[in-house]
């Protein structure tokens, strides 16, 4: 028993301390910079190269429901209208709040990107149970959503964590593009959980069907049916990312 106690001592406080102001590494993707005034006549690559269409030019902008944050758009872009910032605190509320337009200043977005209401900070705002569904995904949201419960990052600390059953949860988090054979049982799983509850879509496959998005095998007509509350964006998002979107959203300071 003592050698445990002298072991975690020694070990000291893992746990990122002020998760509201950490860092991700300087070379993260993050909020996109447009400045359509450097853009060059007739230079279109940006939007030929981006791999899910998410790249309009007339006028600029980035839908970050679309984007997998490849950066291979502000690699092309030789005239520097296209640059990705490292700032990660872009959850929405609103889907049309993602489609980044050139000028748009991040402290902007981050003014009207989430809406955090009363009701939802009353009902969630000390515990909120999530259940994750990997609709199709190929595990790079489901690991990064892992490591958010980790001693790092330690989500559990604001009363935020996975539970294995629907019925125990108040909301569920939607990974994955939704595959034709995963559509019924995510389904199921939203019927299971009680109301009221929340609906959570992480990552760019969730949000628009990402890379897969024009893939016959497809079905994401669950959406025709239920309305998303929080739109998390990324290939995969960061825990970082993910934690944060989901303290602004349940309205803890």
């Amino acid at each position: 028993m003592f050698d445990l106690l002298k072991l975690r001592k020694r070990h000291g406080y893992q746990a990122i301390p002020d998760i509201r102001t950490a860092s991700p590494v300087s070379t993260h993707t993050g909020f996109p910079v447009l400045d359509a005034s450097k853009c060059k006549e007739d230079c279109i690559p940006c939007k030929d190269i981006c791999p899910t269409g998410a790249i309009r030019v007339d006028p600029l902008a980035i839908d970050l429901g679309k984007c997998i944050f490849c950066g291979e758009c502000e690699r092309v872009c030789n005239g520097g209208a296209i640059k990705f910032s490292n700032e990660y605190k872009i959850g929405s509320t609103e889907r049309e709040s993602l489609i980044i337009s050139s000028g748009t200043a991040f402290e902007n977005f981050r003014q009207t990107a989430i809406e955090s209401k009363r009701e939802i900070h009353k009902l969630f705002g000390r515990s909120l149970k999530l259940r994750q569904v990997s609709a199709g995904g190929c595990n790079g949201c489901e690991m990064e959503l892992a490591a958010c419960s980790n001693v790092n990052f330690d989500m559990g600390r604001f009363g935020i964590d996975f539970v294995a059953s629907p019925r125990h949860a108040d909301g569920i988090v939607i990974t994955g593009a939704i595959s034709r054979n995963m559509a019924p049982a995510l389904m199921d799983t939203y019927k299971s959980i009680g109301e009221p509850k929340i609906v959570i879509a992480a990552g760019a496959c969730a949000i628009s069907g990402g890379v897969f998005a024009e893939s016959e095998e497809l079905n994401r007509n669950i959406f025709d049916k239920i309305k998303i509350d929080l739109f998390i964006p990324g290939c995969p998002p960061h825990p970082l990312v993910f934690i944060n979107s989901l303290l602004d959203f349940i309205g803890r300071k």
